[in-house]
């Protein structure tokens, strides 16, 4: 089955908290971009995405990290399409002292920041493919 990459910049319109820090539903978010990538790609329908078994915040989100967002469909029923999510930090800003505000890191591994689980759902009339 076909797996889906966002990657985007976090803005500082995407920093909701003090000191930068990005509000998790962001990571939702680019989530719901991939599972429509996902279903587009599967069944050529946008289709709704219908629940998360699970969310995993694992690492703080700032205002300048570049996040990529990776999903995959796991399981195929007749309408419904599990899938597993996971969005990583691959370039952060840097923890030393005496750095411009601009200063970027990019990640020799990738820190991952949210796991989740989800259900989406393709009505059988909507299914092109």
């Amino acid at each position: 089955m076909s797996e889906a990459l966002i990657r985007m910049r976090m803005s500082s319109a995407d920093a909701h908290y003090g000191g930068g820090l990005v509000d998790g539903a962001k990571m939702l978010e680019l989530f719901g971009d991939v599972a429509t990538e996902l279903l587009i790609r599967q069944d050529g329908d946008e289709g709704l995405f219908l629940t998360y078994d699970s969310v995993e915040f694992t690492a703080p989100v700032f205002e300048g990290d570049y996040i990529e967002a990776v999903g995959k469909i796991v399981e195929l029923g007749n309408s419904s399409r599990k899938m597993e999510f996971e969005a990583r930090k691959v370039i952060s800003s840097p923890q030393a002292e005496g750095l411009p505000d601009s200063a970027r890191d990019v990640l020799e591994e990738p820190i991952v920041v949210v796991k989740a689980k989800g259900i989406c759902v393709v009505p059988k009339d909507k299914q092109r493919n």
